[in-house]
Formats: C-alpha cells, structure tokens, sequence
C-alpha cells in the first residue's frame, strides 16, 4: 500500500471535507450518489463534549492498517477519546477471561433496535441484548475483575496492547462524563435490581467512563481494528492480544449490533464488521485482511460520525469490500491504482 492509495485517501478526505460547509456543496464534490443537505442527519452536529478534547469542524484523518502491519492514512492525527469503541475490546478480554460459554450467559448478542442509552434489559432472561450499547457494556465491564482497580487495569492493558502502544485517558473528558454519569448509573442499578449484576455501581460506571475517555489517534485506531482482523494479533508488535475465539465473536457482534440502531443500514451499504464512538470515531474490519479507521468529530442521529460513514460507504463500493459481494476483495494499492487510471477516483 503506498502511493496510488495514499492518493485515494488523500482525494477522498478532500472532498469529504465540504461536509461541513455552511451552504450545501454541489453532491458531486463529496460523493456522485449522495449529497449534503445541511440538516443534522447528514451533516451533523458535535457534542459539547468533545470540544473538551480539541474537536473541530475541519478535523477529518482516515488510515488502513493491514495484517502486515503496514499503515496508509490521510487528514488529521488529532488525538481523541475512543468513547463505545472501547466496548468491543472490553467485551474480548471478557472472552478471553471467563470463556464463550460464561459471558454469553451473562451479556447476549443480538441487535437491541434501540438507542444506544436506552433504559432496557430483556425481561426473561435479565440480561443486556448485547455488549455494544451502554447496558451491556457496564455489565461487560464488571466481567474485568473482582475490584476496580483490577478492572481498569485489565481493560487499560488491552487497549495498551491492541494499540501498540500505551494510551492514557483524556482527564477533563473523563470528569465532565463523571458529572453527568446518571443514566449510566441508572443502568447499572436496573442491572442490580434485576441480580444481573452485585458489583459496586459507582465503581463498575467509573471504570468503564474511564475506559471510553481513553485517548486514541486515527492510527491507533487502525491498527486495533487490524488486531481484530488478523485473529486477535497485534499486526505491529506480534503480540496476541485476543484469541481466534474471542476476536472472531467482537468481529461478529461488530456486524450485527456496531453501529447501535442504524446497523442495518451500515451492513446494507458498507458491509464490514465496526464500532463507532461518540467520540467520532469509526473502526471497521476485513478479516484476515486489514483494519481501517475514520475520525470526524460530526455525528448524525444515531450518534454515528457522518463523514466517517460516507467514507466507508465509498471505501466499500470502490474497493468492493462488502462482505457479501461475491467477490474476491483486491490488493488495494492494486485497485487504487485502476481507480485512479480510468478517473473514477473521488
């Protein structure tokens, strides 16, 4: 992967980068399909929260590891918190530390159809629908270890190794999320209510605040996207991280229940495991294959970054990445290279 794909990148952030212009662009500045009208859903707003963290307007980075480890990015590196990513690796080293077997007696795996907050618990079986929205992930995080500090430590080097390197918490994200952390603590106590959980509330919900303040680049992000993709090794550092079990059932509710209450649309039209945060990140993964991530600061309604989906979408149709293509997925660099001689490069 070097420079016809690093021209696709860099072409391609370009132009998505008119997604926070004022007046509507001409559509066919961003994508030849579909345009920017303005409105929330497809320009998108960013959180108070993350101006805490330095998010701008005009902040926009992609980058692609594959199992090589070998990295193509464009845009920004702006550092920013991972936010729900950190849920999927969570819910590995969940895995990994009770077996299949013990967590998916405890968290299950189906698409919730619901926001990603919301107030819910399955009224038979008392447990969360799945690991990637809030009530799951809480339970998910109280898995980590018998004390706190076991817990952050379990979940920090996790994330430390999926990463490469070691990653550190955003402290004023992290206490502004403290402040506001009712609902998640509601969630934490319908959980103890209903004896799906004994550990400490306050405990089990600072942890996790902690763990989704963590601080990450668009690199960073890649690269534990490919550590998934390759089966749980780190594609940098050759450390195993998780097993084949425990990576290839993250990817698998990746698919199913990433992207909260629009995943279907996402599997429909981009086609690949992920997980986004509210952060403005995206992961996704092609398994056995490469990582890829996106970073801009705008979400949709869902609370999905909006220019990070319009990316993948147009990373998926050009490279025929979707899982269920019936294709054979190419070399990029080698697809990259044809996008670019017959111009149907963005």
């Amino acid at each position: 992967m070097t420079r016809a794909l690093t021209t696709y990148l860099d072409r391609l952030t370009a132009a998505l980068s008119t997604a926070t212009a004022p007046e509507p662009p001409d559509a066919e500045a961003v994508l030849p399909d579909r345009g920017i009208t303005g409105d929330v859903d497809t320009q998108g707003d960013i959180p108070d929260l993350s101006f805490l963290s330095g998010a701008r307007e005009d902040h926009l980075g992609v980058a692609i590891c594959d199992v090589d480890g070998e990295i193509t990015g464009a845009g920004t590196d702006h550092q920013f918190p991972m936010q729900s990513i950190s849920k999927a690796f969570a819910y590995g080293a969940a895995i990994d530390l009770h077996g299949m077997d013990y967590v998916d007696a405890v968290v299950d795996e189906e698409p919730s159809g619901e926001e990603f907050n919301a107030l819910s618990l399955d009224p038979v079986t008392k447990k969360p629908k799945n690991p990637l929205v809030n009530i799951g992930a809480i339970r998910t995080h109280a898995m980590l270890g018998t004390t706190k500090d076991e817990r952050t430590q379990r979940l920090r080097a996790v994330l430390d190794a999926a990463a490469g390197r070691p990653l550190t918490p955003h402290p004023e994200t992290w206490q502004e999320e403290l402040k506001s952390a009712d609902r998640n603590l509601a969630l934490a106590y319908i959980l103890r209510a209903a004896g799906s959980m004994t550990e400490d509330a306050t405990d089990v919900v600072g942890g996790y605040i902690e763990g989704c303040a963590v601080l990450t680049s668009v690199t960073d992000l890649a690269v534990m996207a490919a550590t998934l993709a390759s089966g749980g090794t780190n594609p940098l550092t050759g450390e195993k991280v998780f097993s084949r079990v425990a990576a290839r059932q993250v990817l698998s509710v990746m698919l199913t229940c990433g992207m909260y209450d629009n995943a279907g649309d996402w599997v429909s039209d981009v086609g690949l495991p992920a997980k986004s945060g509210v952060g403005g990140g995206i992961i996704a993964a092609l398994p056995s294959r490469f990582g890829v991530a996106s970073y801009a600061p705008q979400l949709d309604l869902h609370g999905n970054s909006v220019r990070g989906t319009f990316f993948f979408e147009r990373l998926s149709t050009d490279f025929a990445l979707h899982m269920l293509d019936g294709v054979e997925p190419r070399e990029l660099e080698e697809c990259a290279r044809e996008l670019m001689e017959v111009g149907t490069h963005p």
